[in-house]
């Protein structure tokens, strides 16, 4: 494909994902930050884990994102201890008329999943989950079954209420590309907020501004969002950081390395740019990284204010510590890699 195909995937890109952050800001007021991050995410291919109290839009955020794409597969998951993995993937029925076993399928066959308090679930349930969300198919009695495309996975979790709760392995953990909150709205957004929805829900009336095949543009122009070799090379090194530092029993991985290169080239396209700057890798580095660090124990223990503002703490840190590029933008211009900012 030549340059110019490119550009027009990318500016056919940014147009939809423009479209769609002011369609979800219709209904979810005072969260364009969380609301760029979901985006970010869709575009790079990735889930996300919303670690939230109750009542802060996470249902209507995932809602919100389904009713925008035309013909979107919208499912929830009300996770319970309970819960079976066939309540999740489906399973097969025997129908007495055709004397045969007919598949019916769970609710993960749908483009937006939104799985509320995954931690509820137990282990074998939770696992259920994690072939789709890291390769787009589940595997039932044997034979694998591709999931829609595309493939959103919004799982929250509540920090508040701990019983009955199963806390999700490294590996879970590890397939979410960002982890997140939603917080509550300022006083003057909750106003708004009620004052919307005196006569109806607004979600009532949002109307779709994409359809799938935009969305797999989407996600197919992630690729061409240009990354300075010297940007890529700091991002390595952040991620490499958290592995020699203290605090930490376990850095990040790999997989963070990819997360957040993909996902700043997500956020690059929502942001409406063709290329990464080093503000994107600061801004998703703990979204992207934290749940990906094993903490020590101790460290944690002398920690007053919990295992969020230390692993803050400890990414802040690799940032001082790693210094910041500077790439050279006019070169890559010249080159026709980026424009100029």
């Amino acid at each position: 494909m030549t340059t110019e195909t490119h550009e027009n995937d990318l500016q056919a890109a940014t147009a939809v994902a423009g479209r769609l952050v002011e369609n979800v800001e219709r209904v979810v007021r005072g969260k364009d930050e969380q609301v760029r991050l979901v985006l970010a995410a869709l575009a790079a291919g990735g889930h996300i884990l919303f670690e939230d109290v109750p009542g802060t839009a996470k249902t209507v955020l995932a809602r919100s994102l389904a009713a925008s794409v035309e013909n979107a597969v919208f499912s929830r998951i009300q996770c319970t201890p309970d819960l079976q993995p066939t309540d999740v993937t489906g399973l097969s029925v025997y129908d007495a008329l055709t004397r045969s076993f007919e598949f019916r399928p769970g609710p993960i066959f749908a483009n937006v999943l939104l799985v509320d308090e995954i931690n509820r679930a137990m282990p074998k349930t939770q696992s259920a989950l994690l072939e789709a969300m890291a390769e787009s198919q589940v595997t039932i009695e044997g034979i694998t079954r591709p999931q829609p495309s595309p493939f959103l996975v919004l799982a929250t979790e509540n920090p508040i209420e701990q019983e009955g709760t199963f806390p999700l392995p490294e590996a879970q953990l590890d397939r979410f590309a960002i982890r997140t909150a939603l917080g509550y709205p300022s006083a003057e957004e909750e106003v708004r907020i009620v004052t919307d929805q005196r006569a109806g829900h607004p979600l009532d009336e949002l109307r779709a501004v994409a359809t799938l095949d935009e969305i797999r543009i989407l996600q197919a122009a992630v690729e061409h969002v240009y990354v300075d070799p010297l940007v890529l090379e700091w991002l390595v090194q952040l991620v490499r950081s958290t592995r020699d530092t203290d605090s930490v029993v376990l850095g990040a991985s790999v997989r963070a390395s990819l997360a957040l290169e993909r996902v700043a080239r997500g956020s690059a396209i929502v942001d409406g740019r063709t290329y990464v700057e080093p503000a994107d890798i600061e801004r998703l580095f703990i979204p992207v990284v934290g749940h990906r660090l094993i903490l020590d124990p101790f460290a944690l223990a002398g920690e007053s204010e919990g295992a969020d503002t230390l692993v803050a703490r400890v990414l802040a840190a690799c940032l001082e510590r790693v210094p910041r590029p500077e790439p050279d933008w006019d070169q890559a211009s010249a080159a026709g890699r980026t424009p100029a900012p």
